[in-house]
């Protein structure tokens, strides 16, 4: 049998983790299909097992031949991984059962030790079973390259149970019926408890025959909605790769949230948070895109638009004097973005939330939708802002301003906001808007006008059908 592993080759029955993300996908898989918590404790048993079940499952894709048939779903996904293999060469449908069925479990047999070459896996320094290529291994050289090397010569030296890994590589990935999605992290609990997930939804599809529903229409929120589900903190980053190892041309395309970010992300998305996190993807969503899929792009490709995406939300009515329900959770989250990700210094922000504090009490004492649209104004316009700011600021100093006592804003909160040798200046003035409208939120900032642009916007259709749905799994 394929996966059976003969007395004495112990090691050739023990997954090892290595440092190729995509072999460790496939081993989680393994582990999985072996019904072990991870890798390590896959006993040889039941990496046996694991290995046979793999094998089934490409005999049965084998024989459907076609991969356009109601049951071809596993049959068309291996072709993104292994091309050509005889678990889908075309020459299958002129074949009878029988010699399909020889032809796939030769190929997933381990190779007798009589073959073996003298050779280390290039994974795991273990006794290799052999040289292995792209029909084998998704990403590999292609054997074409076999003109520049030694006759039969494959490429990549492995062991069984790496060269096995990849063999359950696609139980470990979403797969389209194009290129195929992996999530890979350094922390072993998120891959085991994401592998797990992963694993049993595709044995799920592999038994109806059927590719999953397309759902959200973006990659990287696959990597959300993992993390919404992780319950520990994570201690690395995670990585989103997108690939495909088609006749076509193989592609690869690799993603990465840092530790601090994905980290955020998942304890945002989860209680206390999650009630700033429906109003982060309310600021993201646009006419033509969903909030989360706005936000999963921002997140892997500009961290640093969360934060310009809190400010537009939270001032996109304060031309007419309107201070959204949302705007404390939002702030809140926004800021602890700032402190938790982009490692801002604390005393850098407690000076900005000063600042804001002391605008938002002028304008509180001026009660005015007037005076809210005239700061509003000034928030796209830097040197507008940095006028409307000094004017105040010398009202203030004269004792002319009201609602506040002394400056309106200091030295060096001005510095922060405008100094040019300042590189997050920028960015320093998008906090101070958030922490104005927080803090008129907490206020209860209401001029007399404010209700009948609230009534205008309780009729938006803001909210896209696939945030709805996403936001009715977090709570379920």
């Amino acid at each position: 049998m394929g996966g059976r592993v003969s007395e004495g080759d112990d090691d050739q029955g023990r997954v090892i983790l290595t440092a190729h993300p995509l072999q460790r996908v496939g081993a989680y898989a393994l582990a999985q299909l072996g019904k072990a918590a991870s890798p390590d404790a896959l006993l040889p048993g039941a990496f046996s097992h694991a290995v046979e079940r793999v094998t089934e499952d490409a005999l049965r894709a084998a024989l459907v031949r076609d991969s356009k048939s109601d049951q071809g779903f596993w049959l068309k996904a291996s072709m993104s991984f292994y091309p050509n293999s005889k678990m889908n060469h075309h020459s299958n449908a002129k074949r009878d059962d029988d010699t399909v069925r020889e032809a796939v479990r030769a190929w997933r047999q381990m190779p007798d030790r009589a073959l073996w070459p003298s050779a280390a896996c290039v994974l795991c320094g273990r006794q290799a079973v052999g040289f292995f290529g792209k029909v084998d291994v998704p990403l590999a050289e292609s054997d074409l390259y076999r003109n520049n090397t030694p006759r039969r010569h494959l490429g990549m030296a492995l062991c069984w149970p790496c060269l096995c890994s990849f063999y359950a590589l696609p139980y470990g990935c979403r797969l389209t019926g194009g290129p195929s999605i992996a999530l890979h992290s350094w922390d072993e609990r998120f891959m085991a408890r994401t592998m797990s997930r992963r694993v049993e939804r595709n044995q799920q599809l592999i038994a109806l025959g059927k590719p999953e529903s397309k759902g959200v229409g973006a990659n990287e929120v696959l990597a959300l909605q993992a993390l919404r589900l992780h319950e520990d903190r994570l201690t690395a980053g995670v990585d989103l790769l997108v690939f495909s190892n088609n006749n076509r041309g193989q592609t690869l395309d690799v993603q990465s949230l840092e530790q601090p970010l994905a980290e955020w992300l998942r304890r945002s998305s989860r209680p206390p948070r999650s009630r700033g996190f429906s109003a982060l993807i309310r600021a993201h969503a646009t006419a033509n895109t969903a909030g989360i899929v706005g936000l999963a792009r921002s997140a892997f490709r500009a961290p640093e638009r969360i934060v310009g995406a809190c400010s537009r939300y939270l001032t996109a009515y304060l031309d007419q004097g309107v201070i959204r329900k949302d705007t404390s959770e939002l702030a809140e989250l926004c800021l602890s973005f700032v402190s938790e990700v982009t490692r801002m210094n604390q005393n850098e922000i407690d000076e900005i939330k000063t600042a804001g504090a002391q605008v938002a009490a002028w304008l509180m004492a001026e009660n005015s939708a007037g005076q809210l649209r005239a700061f509003n104004a000034t928030l796209k316009d830097r040197p507008r802002m940095r006028h409307w700011l000094m004017r105040r600021n010398i009202d203030a100093l004269l004792g002319s301003a009201k609602g506040i006592k002394g400056p309106l804003i200091t030295e060096n909160q001005f510095r922060l906001l405008f100094d040019p040798e300042v590189e997050q200046a920028w960015f320093h003035r998008q906090l101070l808007v958030v922490s104005v409208v927080q803090r008129l939120h907490e206020l209860g900032f209401a001029p007399a006008d404010r209700a009948e642009v609230a009534a205008e916007m309780a009729g938006e259709a803001s909210e896209h059908p696939e945030d709805l749905d996403y936001l009715k799994d977090e709570e379920s």
